[in-house]
C-alpha cells in the first residue's frame, strides 16, 4: 500500500476559469455567440445550478467541490439558459450588449419625448380641460404599464430573448400571424416617424435660417425641399454609427435638447400676454358628426404622443442578462427615469399651451402658435435657440427609430450571405434608408400633418398588443380578474385604433386640419 500522503495522492491541477466563446463584429467589438442547451421542463423554483449548493457537496472532496464551484459561477454569469442566435452577434440591435440603465433612459427619453409632444395642446382645443386632462391621465398610466409588460416579457421563456416586437408578437400570436399583426405597424412607426423627423427637421432649419439671417437677409434661401436635402444629408452622416449602444450619446444630446426646448415653449407662451378672444370651450364645429370626428382625431393625436414602445425590446436587448442579473431590472429603472421626465414635459406643455392660447392654437401645434403670436415681443435669440433644439433632437431622434430599418435590411443581407455586413456594405444600406425617407417626404409632404392617423394606425403596438401577448406567453388562469382586465384592454385598445384612425381621415380630407407643423411665410 502506498504511504504518501492524501495530498500526494490527489494532485488535481486549478480549474482555469471558463471564458465565455467570442466572437468579432464587424465594428471589432466582440460579443457573445453561445451555443444553446437543449431545452427542458422549467419551473421558478428550479435552475440547472440548483443541485450545486453547499449541502449537495458537503460529502464531495475539496478538489471535484472547486470544479463545481467553479462551473456554477460560470454558468450564472453567462446565463445559462439563454440561446443566443449567432446571426444577432453581426446586426445593428444585438451586435452590443453592454448596455446599462442609464442607456434605457437616454434611449426611452430619446424616444418618447419630440416634435408629436408640441401638438398636445391642439388636442385639448377640440376636447376642453376636462377631457384633455382626463384623456392624457389615463394615456400615460396605460401606456406605462403596456411598457412594463414588454419589460417582463422579454425573457418570458426560459431560453429565449425576444430582442424585437416582431419576435415577441410571434411568439404570442403565432409565426404567420405574429408578422402580419405586428411588422406593419411597427415597420410603418419607424419608417413614418423617420420621413415625418425629415419634413419637421428641413422645415424647421428653413425657418431657424430667416430668423438669424432676418429681414435684411440679401442671400438667396434654399427652397423647402433642399432643406430636406441638407437635413437628409445630415441624417445620413450621423447614421453611420454602427449599433444602438453606440448612439447612447445621441440619444443623451436628443433626450436633453427635447426637455429644454419643449420647456422652454411652454414657459415662453404662458409668461406673454394672452390673446384678447381667447376661449377654452372645445371648438365648435356646424354638425354633430364633425364634432364627433374631430374628437376621435384628438384622442389619436394624444395616442401618437405616447411612441417608442416599438424599440423597447429592442433597447432591452442591447443589455447583458444573466441568472443572476436579468436585463429586465436595469431596462425597468431606466424606463421609470424616463417616464418620470417625459410626464414633467408633457404635462405641462399640453396644459400651458392650452392656457395660453386656448381655442386660438395654431393647428400646427404649440411652436406655430409662440411664432405666430410673439414673435415680435420674444428676442430673435431665443426664438432662433428653440428652433435650433428642434433641430437637434429631430436628428438624434431619426437615428433611434431608423435602427429597427437599418436592423431588417442587414438581416435580410447576412441571412442570404451568411456573413456580418461589411463596413461598405453597412454604409450602403443606410444611405439608401436615408433617400427613401427624402423621396417619401417629397412625394408626401403633408406626412407630418397625419398625427391622429398616425396615432390610430400605430395605437395597437402601444395599447392592444402588449396586453394579448400577456395574456396568450403568461397564460394566466382563464375567467380571473388578470385573464379579463388583459383581454378587455386589449379590444379597447383595437377599438380605439379604428376610431381613431377614421377621426383622423375624416378630419384630413373633410376638416382640412392638415397639422403642418411649420407654415413658413
Amino acid at each position: 500500500m502506498d504511504e504518501r500522503p492524501e495530498a500526494e495522492l490527489v494532485s488535481i491541477p486549478p480549474t482555469p476559469r471558463m471564458s465565455t466563446p467570442e466572437i468579432l463584429t464587424p465594428t471589432g467589438l466582440r460579443s457573445p455567440r453561445m451555443g444553446g442547451s437543449k431545452e427542458g421542463k422549467s419551473s421558478t423554483t428550479w435552475t440547472p445550478t440548483s443541485l450545486i449548493s453547499p449541502r449537495f457537496l458537503s460529502p464531495i472532496g475539496t478538489p471535484m467541490k472547486r470544479v463545481l464551484v467553479n462551473m456554477k459561477g460560470y454558468l450564472e454569469e453567462v446565463g445559462h439558459l439563454t440561446k443566443l442566435n449567432p446571426q444577432d452577434a453581426w446586426l445593428p440591435i444585438t451586435e452590443s450588449r453592454n448596455g446599462n440603465a442609464h442607456y434605457a433612459a437616454f434611449h426611452t427619453l430619446n424616444a418618447g419625448i419630440g416634435f408629436q409632444a408640441l401638438l398636445l395642446p391642439v388636442a385639448f382645443a377640440f376636447l376642453g380641460w376636462s377631457w384633455g386632462i382626463i384623456s392624457l391621465t389615463i394615456a400615460y398610466f396605460w401606456q406605462l404599464y403596456t411598457l412594463w409588460i414588454l419589460v417582463q416579457l422579454h425573457e418570458a421563456v426560459p431560453g429565449k430573448r425576444y430582442n424585437r416586437y416582431v419576435e415577441l408578437a410571434q411568439a404570442a400570436f403565432g409565426e404567420r400571424l405574429g408578422v402580419w399583426l405586428a411588422l406593419f405597424p411597427t415597420v410603418y412607426l419607424s419608417a413614418g416617424t423617420g420621413t415625418a423627423l425629415i419634413l419637421v427637421g428641413g422645415e424647421t432649419m428653413k425657418l431657424f435660417f430667416q430668423i438669424v439671417c432676418g429681414p435684411q437677409c440679401s442671400s438667396n434661401p434654399l427652397s423647402t425641399v433642399e432643406w430636406y436635402l441638407v437635413f437628409t444629408s445630415l441624417c445620413i452622416v450621423l447614421s453611420q454609427l454602427p449599433n444602438l449602444n453606440s448612439i447612447a450619446g445621441l440619444s443623451l444630446v436628443g433626450a436633453v435638447t427635447a426637455i429644454t426646448y419643449s420647456t422652454m415653449v411652454w414657459i415662453l407662451s404662458v409668461s406673454q400676454t394672452r390673446p384678447p378672444t381667447i376661449s377654452y370651450q372645445p371648438m365648435a364645429l356646424p354638425t354633430f358628426g364633425a364634432s364627433v370626428f374631430s374628437v376621435m382625431n384628438a384622442l389619436g393625436i394624444i395616442a401618437f404622443a405616447f411612441r417608442g414602445h416599438n424599440l423597447a425590446l429592442e433597447i432591452q436587448a442591447t443589455m447583458p442578462s444573466t441568472f443572476k442579473h436579468p436585463a429586465h431590472v436595469p431596462m425597468w429603472r431606466g424606463a421609470k427615469i424616463a417616464y418620470i421626465l417625459i410626464a414633467m414635459c408633457l404635462f405641462p406643455l399640453a396644459l400651458g399651451g392650452f392656457w395660453a392660447y386656448g381655442n386660438l392654437m395654431h393647428p400646427g401645434g404649440i411652436l406655430n402658435a409662440l411664432y405666430g403670436f410673439h414673435k415680435d415681443d420674444i428676442q430673435r435669440g431665443v426664438l432662433a435657440t428653440a428652433f435650433l433644439l428642434v433641430v437637434i433632437n429631430c436628428l438624434s431622434c431619426f437615428q433611434i427609430y431608423s435602427m429597427p430599418v437599418f436592423d431588417s435590411f442587414e438581416a435580410g443581407y447576412t441571412s442570404r450571405t451568411n456573413r456580418p455586413c461589411s463596413i461598405w456594405v453597412r454604409s450602403g444600406f443606410r444611405v439608401l434608408c436615408g433617400f427613401i425617407s427624402f423621396f417619401i417626404g417629397v412625394a408626401l409632404p403633408f406626412l407630418s400633418s397625419l398625427a391622429g392617423l398616425l396615432g390610430g394606425l400605430t395605437l395597437p403596438v402601444t395599447f392592444a398588443y402588449p396586453c394579448f401577448m400577456w395574456v396568450l406567453i403568461k397564460k394566466p388562469q382563464k375567467f380571473s380578474f388578470n385573464w379579463y382586465f388583459h383581454w378587455t384592454l386589449g379590444f379597447l385598445g383595437i377599438a380605439f385604433s379604428l376610431a381613431f384612425s377614421i377621426g383622423g381621415i375624416w378630419s384630413l380630407v373633410n376638416s382640412g386640419l392638415k397639422l403642418k407643423f411649420f407654415s413658413p411665410n
